[in-house]
């Protein structure tokens, strides 16, 4: 064993081949995709009234990105929940 080999028990040891568990890809967060939905929208829209092709107001810009943003978050919430598998829970109550 040379000075670099680290004992069988320390951290820095590797995992043993056999005892690896597989591990689960989870689904992209709703949260995530509507935000950053969000901040794309809001990039385009100040590219666009810097450009001065469209005049915008800013009011009416934020009602209209929290009501899609809103809208977006309910329905993928429903989504999400209608694809789980009803019969293992997923999270402690």
């Amino acid at each position: 064993m040379s000075s670099y080999d680290a004992p069988a028990g320390s951290p820095a040891a590797p995992p043993a081949p056999g005892g690896r568990e597989p591990q689960v890809e989870s689904p992209p967060r709703v949260g995530t995709i509507v935000w950053g939905l969000i901040v794309m929208a809001l990039a385009a829209l100040i590219i666009v009234s810097e450009l001065r092709l469209v005049s915008l107001n800013g009011s009416y810009v934020v009602i209209g990105l929290m009501i899609g943003a809103g809208a977006a978050l309910v329905v993928g919430g429903l989504l999400s929940s209608r694809g789980r598998d009803k019969a293992t829970p997923t999270r402690k109550s």
